[in-house]
């Protein structure tokens, strides 16, 4: 299967003999490591583009502006078909991630998020209330990783209900980090764990082969399976979008929401010169067209990395491909131990899951409001999601209240001092009765070290300042504006 809106970005592979000897020491590392060959094959194969010289750059002449696209609200007459299909889905979440961004050294997924809840918590029973209400299914699959998958299981164990005819989860990979300077593997003695990377969430298709976790799936009868990741608690399954993917026979739908402000470094959706659809990562854009890049007006739409795939045309174009879907190189470039930054230079390859839209054929994308985009990547967010801005439907679902969605009302723009707040003991400590009251502020701004009493009400625009050497107090029943 070749890539059909990857134009530009996969240069020819080097000599097949000098690839050979330069990749042999990563392969051996690898098969030491217990990694299995599709995730060798896979990892070749992105080496052999970086010794091409492929630095994963998608000009502005091969990622065009998309105009204008389907709405869920256009979509009411699939309803049906989705109820339908929902006992051929499965609801797969990306939980590899650890929290230590946030100073948390087990699973993000396991932090408290609303009303002492998890992330895992609240998934769970979002995907049991579906099953209540339809009659459907419905497994819950969680991609761990090796740092998350034992206490995240244990978490999932405290819902027995949650049993299926499938497995709870599944292992993504890891690949060795490359030497900058040589493009060998790197060595680094002092953390030898700090010589390996995950290889970006692109690997969620080579990793559901290796684990058998797709022949599982298909064996079972499923077709279709909702992708999100577990930091973003309004990926609900839309029956309305899974109904429209079963009529119309489509291989990838990505969801997709308005650019604001706030996105526009994230990863946009673009057009091929040939009419295909691409997802365009920061990472990607050569530097000289980053402001075109980051307007918001010129690409409208943010990829909410809320994904649905057929697993049968994944089945079909993974046994084409030998189990390496050309997905397009992301390559970061970054010292070895990012706790030092004098360290030596390496290469990150990556690649994203949503690249794949640019991979199978007929692939679309669905415009969706962003009551199902509330990710948690900073304790800026984690404050927001924690106010009385937002709350749990019925569903499970974490939503923004009414008065947000309306159109024209933006969600409150949160920036918190990272000295302060970037850790979560630290975030906790400032806000020791929960989070003020954010429903009538269109911003909050504080610099350096301020602690919130209980029941603060933020109004309009709101921005502390404390620069003294004790911490400066909000007192209980505060109303702050301006």
């Amino acid at each position: 299967m070749s890539p059909s809106n990857t134009r530009g970005v996969m240069p020819t592979e080097p000599v097949a003999a000098d690839l050979d000897a330069a990749f042999e020491p990563f392969a051996s590392r690898m098969r030491a490591a217990g990694l299995p060959e599709v995730a060798v094959r896979v990892f070749r194969s992105q080496y052999a583009r970086l010794r091409a010289g492929d630095e994963g750059a998608i000009p502005g002449t091969s990622a065009l502006p998309v105009a204008d696209l389907p709405a869920v609200a256009d979509l009411e007459g699939h309803e049906a078909a989705g109820r339908e299909a929902l006992s051929r889905t499965v609801v797969l979440k990306l939980n590899g991630g650890l929290g230590t961004s946030m100073g948390l050294s087990g699973p993000k997924s396991l932090l408290p998020v609303r009303d002492g809840l998890s992330f895992l918590d609240i998934i769970a029973r979002q995907v049991l209330h579906l099953r209540h209400e339809t009659g459907a299914r419905l497994p819950l699959v969680l991609m761990n990783s090796f740092a998350t998958r034992e206490e995240s299981l244990a978490l999932l164990a405290t819902y027995p209900e949650l049993a299926a005819d499938v497995p709870l989860d599944f292992l993504q990979h890891r690949v060795p980090k490359i030497d900058a300077a040589n493009l060998g593997p790197v060595e680094w003695p002092a953390d030898p764990a700090k010589s390996w990377c995950p290889p970006g969430h692109g690997d969620l298709y080579p990793a559901l082969v290796s684990s058998g976790m797709l022949a599982e799936l298909r064996a079972a009868g499923y077709r279709y399976a909702f992708v999100s990741n577990c930091d973003n608690l309004g990926a609900v399954v839309e029956p309305r979008i899974l109904g429209w993917m079963a009529d119309e026979g489509l291989p990838f739908v990505m969801e997709v929401t308005r650019r604001t402000v706030a996105d526009r470094k994230g990863g946009h959706l673009a057009r091929t010169p040939e009419g295909g659809l691409l997802l365009r990562e920061s990472a990607q854009c050569p530097p000289e067209e980053t402001e075109d890049f980051q307007d918001i007006e010129r690409y409208r739409y943010f990829n909410t990395n809320n994904l649905w795939l057929d697993l049968a045309a994944l089945e079909r174009a993974l046994q084409e491909t030998d189990g390496v879907l050309p997905l397009p190189l992301i390559r970061n470039r970054k010292p070895v131990d990012p706790a030092a930054p004098s360290s030596p230079p390496v290469f990150q390859l990556e690649t994203a899951m949503g690249a794949a839209i640019g991979v199978f054929p007929g692939a679309r994308a669905v415009e969706v409001d962003r009551r199902r985009f509330a990710p948690v990547k900073r304790t800026d967010d984690l404050l927001l999601v924690r106010s009385d801005v937002f709350g749990l439907d019925p569903a499970w679902r974490v939503v923004a209240e009414a008065e947000f969605a309306q159109e024209g009302r933006s969600l409150p723009e949160v920036t918190l001092d990272p000295r302060c707040y970037g850790l979560l003991d630290d975030f906790e400590a400032r806000f020791p009765a929960g989070a003020p009251s954010l429903r009538g502020c269109r911003s909050l701004r504080v610099t350096g070290d301020v602690r919130f009493g209980g029941g603060v009400v933020c109004l309009g625009d709101v921005e502390l300042k404390s620069d003294g050497p004790t911490p400066r107090t909000i007192p209980d029943g505060a109303r702050l504006e301006g």
